[in-house]
């Protein structure tokens, strides 16, 4: 089962690319909304046929008279304007085609179109390689190209003696060549001498003795001013990086994960590239030290076959096997919108020059007087848009202002209603207050008078207990007379106490008793 995950995109800056499929048919996917938006279909060009199916293409992304050259399944290489799809050269390839008009027995598997132009005169300029190794630089004239004749490789040369090859990539700046495929050695090519400068050696013997048969599936230069590093990723699952100033061998190697690796594309900052797997795995390398920077893992459900850096934007497109255009950024690695168009897609390529505000032409012969039509006719809705905007921004102040002397009246009365409410409050807290002293007074005064009452009974009974207390304290008062007397007298000793007489103490304590008593 393949892996699909719903995943939300926050849409992708304004974006212009072109896709092609198994079917032959290129699909135009715009994003144009400002700053964010979905991408999707405007336009499809050509008819779905499997025998005109498009293996490569190549954008020369100029500013002026730009042009898409597609590699089709039969051998012929058709160039085409990207911006309106129509046909302006067709040219038949060294493949050998057969009955049915499909080039199976050696068909194309790489293109590329030069961006520099020679002289005005020329449409274009490309490279194509079969699958057995057959390299061909063509040049096309506007006028060959309007009248239809066939136009003859300029050079020629084979790239390998066995093998099949599988990729193609051309340095920035259009001097050199690289190649790579199925028992093929990567090895780099001056394209003005068609010499091979450069050959990779075969990685050393394993533990066992056993060496890896080569098997290069993707390649692409690493920096833009550099054409002596060079990154190729191999069946293996393997991402390599090549001196050819240094060695033939690779000085970084890194394994990822355990699918092989079908697509690599460079970053302009000259050490990241971007690799996709044949599971759909995407992830970034920095070859500087071979160190995985991030993965984009779980949101593709299908082997990744084409993937292309925007030059100026942090943006990267993907396409493959599960019929899905995907945009990412590649800061945050989010997938920013993703376009299903129906056919397993076999490349990408995107329109750097794409903006928004000028107006894109749909139509190459169209006469100078609509497009000037078309030009005021925008300028009177800017226009109005931009009085509409202004209509509407006063609009606003003004009920801002009102919002704000509503607020301030609203203030100012719930203002006064706390006044108000404060001033009650008060005023009944104190007659509160009043109330409450004059019933303690009130309360003081009643016990005051209760407590004198209550003082005059109580000194009226209280009379006789004086009488009663001032007779005892006269009986106490003899009683401790008698005991001093007592202790003046002289007591008995302890020889009159053993002899048996009575001392004269003993009489005196008797008679104290019955006075006492």
């Amino acid at each position: 089962m393949p892996r699909t995950t719903v995943v939300e995109s926050p849409g992708c800056l304004p974006l212009r690319a072109l896709t092609a499929d198994i079917l032959g048919l290129v699909k135009v996917v715009e994003a144009r909304t400002n700053p964010a938006g979905a991408a999707k279909v405007v336009e499809t060009w050509g008819e779905p046929d499997a025998s005109r199916a498009i293996v490569a293409a190549s954008l020369a992304d100029r500013a002026a008279d730009p042009v898409l050259a597609v590699a089709r399944k039969n051998g012929v290489v058709e160039l085409l304007n990207p911006l309106n799809g129509d046909a302006l050269a067709a040219v038949k390839t060294v493949g050998p085609a057969l009955d049915d008009g499909s080039a199976e027995g050696d068909p194309l598997v790489a293109l590329h179109l030069f961006t520099r132009q020679a002289s005005d005169s020329m449409l274009g300029t490309f490279i194509a390689c079969t699958d057995k190794g057959k390299a061909s630089m063509r040049s096309i004239m506007k006028e060959n190209a309007a009248s239809g004749s066939d136009t003859e490789p300029s050079t020629m040369w084979d790239v390998c003696s066995s093998g099949n090859v599988e990729f193609f990539s051309v340095d920035h700046g259009e001097s050199y060549a690289m190649f790579g495929g199925k028992g093929i050695e990567v090895n780099l090519w001056d394209i003005a001498s068609c010499s091979k400068t450069w050959s990779a050696k075969s990685p050393r013997a394993n533990s066992l003795g056993i060496f890896t048969r080569p098997w290069f599936t993707a390649g692409t230069f690493l920096f833009k001013d550099d054409h002596r590093k060079i990154v190729a990723c191999t069946n293996n699952h393997q991402v390599r990086l090549y001196d050819t100033a240094l060695q033939r061998r690779p000085a970084v190697s890194v394994d990822f994960r355990e699918a092989p690796i079908k697509a690599v594309a460079a970053d302009p900052n000259g050490h990241d590239v971007y690799i996709g797997t044949g599971t759909g795995d995407l992830a970034s390398f920095d070859m500087r030290t071979g160190k995985l920077l991030g993965c984009y893992i779980g949101k593709c459900s299908g082997s990744i076959r084409s993937i292309v850096r925007h030059p100026e934007l942090p943006l990267i497109a993907s396409c493959g096997l599960d019929s899905y255009l995907r945009i990412w950024d590649t800061n945050t690695r989010q997938l920013l919108s993703a376009v299903f168009l129906k056919q397993h897609l076999t490349t990408v390529v995107i329109d750097s020059h794409f903006s928004v505000e000028e107006p894109v032409e749909t139509n190459s012969k169209q006469p100078e007087v609509l497009v000037e039509a078309e030009a005021e006719v925008l300028k009177e809705k800017k226009k109005s848009k931009i009085i509409e905007e202004d209509e509407a921004e006063a609009e606003a102040e003004v009920q801002n202002e009102k919002k704000k002397k509503k607020s301030k009246t609203v203030e100012e009365d719930e203002a006064e209603v706390w006044k108000e409410k404060k001033k009650k409050k008060s005023k009944t807290v104190e007659k509160a207050e009043a109330e409450v002293r004059k019933e303690k007074k009130k309360k003081k005064r009643g016990t005051i008078e209760h407590d004198e009452e209550e003082d005059g009974v109580v000194d009226g009974n209280n009379s006789d207990d004086e009488m009663y207390a001032r007779k005892e304290k006269k009986k106490n008062s003899r009683t401790e007379d008698d005991e001093e007397r007592d202790s003046d007298s002289v007591l008995c000793t302890t020889k009159r106490r053993k002899s048996g007489q009575r001392s004269k103490c003993v009489k005196k304590k008797k008679s104290k008793k019955q006075h006492i008593s």
